[in-house]
Parts: structure tokens; sequence; C-alpha cells
């Protein structure tokens, strides 16, 4: 019997999985649980449109920003120290958040969440790698986390949507106290304190150096999605840019660094993090597109578009679960690439969607491309908790979320910005002759613009427009789709020739553990695995 198979987990720890789950559940949900209550905000707070951008925004900004010293902070102190101490300081945000009276209120509630919420993530995958020494049932944990996630991204416009029914939209808020007061609760019960003894204290630069650097960046790909022009967004850029090279520097230098840049010389930490960044830009993509499409060009409510993004949900977190199972019969690089190569396949197909006849399509590309994206997800996130030392769990964890962070806000300006590019091109190119020039630059701005514009033409011109515009978009959309599906095939490519000589890092370890299952005891492979079952 080896040191892993006589550490497996047992009842405590699965238990202590679901107290983690929840947590991951109600922060994933927070990313989008404000959407629907936006219009009945802005009705009693009356923001003005910045404001109404930083409230929607400054929530997953700070998260991203904070991710990096959270991380590095909960190997230094205890990493159920700092999730209980985030988990506390999410359920006061909540609580004023929902309460709020005015703008400024709410943008500052909404603040408080991030940097909570940060505290949060890396904190719940750390524990993980502590409480599961077992590279299968760690596995298969990472799945329940991720699924977690998942989870709590897709169903927050539902909850919101059925909250908002009945109550006022500060309401969307009031879910985070209960689940935290009860992680409170049963968190010292049921999961341990992990801490480096060794490591010093957390250099304050760094932190502020890491912190503006992320914000720079992502703020400045969130202004080239919008649209933004001027200097605004390309100077966010070159900040950004600048002060990673000065913090990449200063943490070579400094004996106890805020990153542990030595991680990424581990092949497979590298290529895993690269997987993760890589795969939520060309999902974030076409998902930016997807919402759209079934709204704008079909016509749906955002209701029913909602439910009809359940499909691809589900199966993602189908996709989620089986990952780590098909990893103990094949190697890691072979099932993660087949994920990325079936995400390929799926973004493949909706390079050929229509404007008129898509709405199959889009539901087999998307369903297909979750199912192996998710997966793809779950087992690079494992790898990257699994390469790490024990010591850097955490700092590794914040590496993971900050590069999915990353991929997201790239993701969206990116590829939003091609296909808005070619949007406004086609538009123009075969828009009605007779359209007005001041609906025609309305129209030429967004798919939400023509829809509104053509709604004020004479009847036979406006059907012209809108027709013409949901076209151009779907070309977009299209050609966003095609570079997605391109990416994730070099990607797949890549993975297969990195990942599949063993490496010095260990991951050969690690995959040899997890193919073997739950080892020679004499316990059937479910109870050995789940044995609170």
């Amino acid at each position: 019997m080896t040191a892993q198979e006589s550490q497996r987990a047992g009842r405590r720890e699965w238990w202590g999985l679901a107290a983690l789950a929840l947590p991951t559940l109600l922060v994933a949900m927070d990313l989008t649980v404000l959407h629907l209550a936006v219009p009945a905000l802005s009705e009693t707070l009356k923001p003005s449109s910045s404001e109404l951008l930083w409230i929607t925004d400054v929530y997953g900004f700070l998260i991203a920003g904070f991710l990096i010293t959270m991380g590095s902070l909960g190997d230094r102190i205890g990493r159920r120290r700092l999730l209980l101490i985030g988990a506390f300081g999410f359920g006061v945000a909540s609580l004023l958040a929902s309460l709020s009276t005015t703008p400024e209120m709410l943008i500052l509630t909404r603040a408080l969440l991030g940097v909570a919420g940060a505290t949060l993530m890396p904190s719940t995958l750390a524990l993980i790698r502590s409480m599961f020494p077992s590279p299968a049932q760690r596995g298969v944990a990472v799945g329940v986390w991720m699924t977690s996630f998942v989870t709590g991204t897709a169903i927050g416009p539902l909850v919101g949507g059925v909250l908002l029914e009945s109550y006022w939209w500060g309401s969307v808020f009031l879910l985070g106290v209960p689940v935290m007061v009860l992680l409170l609760i049963i968190g010292p019960v049921l999961l341990p304190e992990v801490a480096d003894p060794g490591a010093g204290r957390p250099d304050l630069l760094s932190v502020l150096v890491s912190l503006v650097t992320i914000l720079a960046v992502v703020f400045g790909f969130k202004q080239f999605a919008e649209g933004a022009s001027g200097p605004l967004p390309w100077a966010c850029m070159a900040l950004g840019a600048g002060l990673g090279w000065i913090f990449v520097h200063r943490q070579r230098t400094l004996r106890d660094p805020l990153l542990e840049l030595a991680l990424f010389t581990r092949r497979t930490f590298g290529v895993a993090v690269a997987v993760q960044t890589l795969a939520v830009f060309a999902m974030a993509g076409v998902q930016f597109f997807a919402g759209q499409y079934l709204q704008l060009v079909l016509g749906m409510s955002p209701l029913r578009a909602g439910l009809w993004s359940l499909p691809w949900t589900l199966v993602g977190v189908t996709g989620a679960m089986l990952a780590p199972l098909a990893a103990r019969r094949r190697s890691h690089a072979a099932v993660l690439a087949g994920g990325l190569a079936l995400g390929a396949v799926g973004f493949g197909a909706l390079a050929g969607i229509g404007s008129a006849t898509g709405f199959t399509l889009l539901v087999i590309g998307m369903v297909t491309a979750s199912l192996g994206i998710s997966g793809a997800m779950t087992l690079s996130t494992d790898l990257v908790v699994g390469a790490a030392p024990e010591e850097r769990a955490g700092s590794a964890s914040a590496i993971s979320e900050t590069g999915s962070e990353l991929g997201l806000a790239l993701g969206i300006a990116v590829l939003g910005s091609i296909g808005g590019a070619i949007y406004r091109q086609d538009l123009t190119g075969s828009a009605p002759a007779t359209t007005p020039p001041e609906s025609m630059e309305v129209a030429a701005e967004t798919l939400g613009g023509a829809v509104s514009v053509a709604a004020e033409l004479p009847g036979g011109l406006g059907d012209a427009l809108l027709a013409t515009a949901r076209q151009a978009f779907t070309t977009g959309m299209a050609v966003t789709s095609a570079i997605s599906s391109g990416v994730l095939i070099a990607l797949a490519i890549a993975v297969g020739i990195l990942l599949r000589r063993p490496h010095r890092d260990g991951g050969e370890k690690q995959e040899a553990a997890q193919r073997s299952g739950s080892g020679k005891s004499g316990r059937s492979a479910p109870e050995a695995e789940f044995p609170m079952l």
C-alpha cells in the first residue's frame, strides 16, 4: 500500500467537500445573479451609466485583482482561517448590498463582496489539495468543485429572476447570508487547518503592484470589449504590462515572494494554467455571442434564452464529473487533449451557423463544446493543484483562478471586438441605401441598437435593416466560433506534445497513482472512493 493510499479521504473529508461547495456555488452565482436585477435597481437607485457599469463590474474586478494576494495569504495564515474570515465578510457585505440606498453604497458593498470572494476561491481549492492526498479521489473532488462553480454561474440569472418575481432587487444578495452562516458553523468542524509554517510576511509592495497590474489589464480588456476608443484602454494595458514586469522582477529578488515563479518551471503546472486561460478565452468569446443570438436574432425573451442555455450547462456538469474517471484509464494528456478537441468540434460546427435556421446547430455546438471544455477545465485544475507542493497550494490555486479571469476578459475583448468589427463592416456594406444616416450610425454600434432603430423605421425598411443586421451579426459570430475552434485545436496539439512523456515535476507519478484508482483495498471501488455512501 502506497503512502497516498494509506491517507485516503474518509467521511469527514467528503462532508468537508460539501461544505466547500457552498461558497464556490455562491461566489459563482454572484457573478451573474445581478444581471436581471439591473432594471429594477436602476429605477430605484437611479445610477448614472458610469455608476451602473461599476455596480455590475466592480465585483469581478476585485476578485481578479486580489486572487494572487489572498492565495498567498492563505498559505501563510492558514487556509481555513482565511476561508472563514472571507465567509464572515461575504455575509456582512451581502446584507449591506441588499440594503443599499445609493449607487455609491452599492458600488462599495459590491467591492467588499469582490474582496471577500477572492479569499474564498483559492482557499476552497487549496483545502481540497490538503484534504484529498490521493490523486484519484482528488480528481473527483475537483470535479465536484468545478461542478459547483459551473452550476452557480448558470443558475444565477434564473435564481435572480425567481426572486425578482416576488421581492425587491436587493433580495438577490440575501442568498449569501444563510450560506455563509452555515459555513461559519460547520467549517471549523469539517475542515482542517493548513498553513506553511516557514512562510514569511507578505510583501505589501508586491500586493499593491499585483493588484494594480491585474485591475489595469482587466479594465483595459473590458474597455476594448465595450467598443471604447481613445487612449484610455491602451494606457491601461500599457500600465498593466509595465507593472507586471516590475512585479515579476521583484518576485525574483524576494526571499519570500508573493508569487512563487518557480511553479512555472514545472511543465505540468505551466501547461495546465495555459489550458485554463486559453480554454476560457475560447468559451467566453462564443458565449458572448450565443446569448445575444438567442434573444436578438431568434427573438427569445431573456427568461426563455436562459432556459435554453441549461442544456449545455447540464452537459458541462456531466463533463466535469466524467473527466476524472476517464483519466484513470487514459493518461491526463490524452483525456485533456480529447476534451479540447471535442470543444473545437463544437465551435467548428457553429462556424456554419445561419441567422434563420441556427437554433438546433447552436444547441448541438454548445452542448458538444461544453462537454469537452468542462472536462478539460476540471483536469487542468487538478493538474495545477497536484503539481504544486502542498505548502504552495493556495498560491497555485490563485494562479489558476487568475488565469481563468484573464482568459474571460481577454476572450470577450478580443473575440468580441473581432465579431463587432465584422458586424459593422457587413452591415455598412449591405444595409438598405435608404436608411437614414442617424439610424445607420446607431444600428452599426450593436445589434441591440439595430433592433431598436428598425422598430422606428417604416415597415419594409425596418424589416430589411433588421434582417441585414441579424445576418451581419451571425457572420461575426461564425467567424469568432471558427477562431475559437482553431485556438482549441492548437491547444490540444500542444497538450498532446508537451504532456505525452513523463516529466521531472512528478506529473507522471500523479497520473500513475490516479489510474491505479482505489488501490488494493478490500472495498469495492465506489465505496472506497466515497466512504460516506
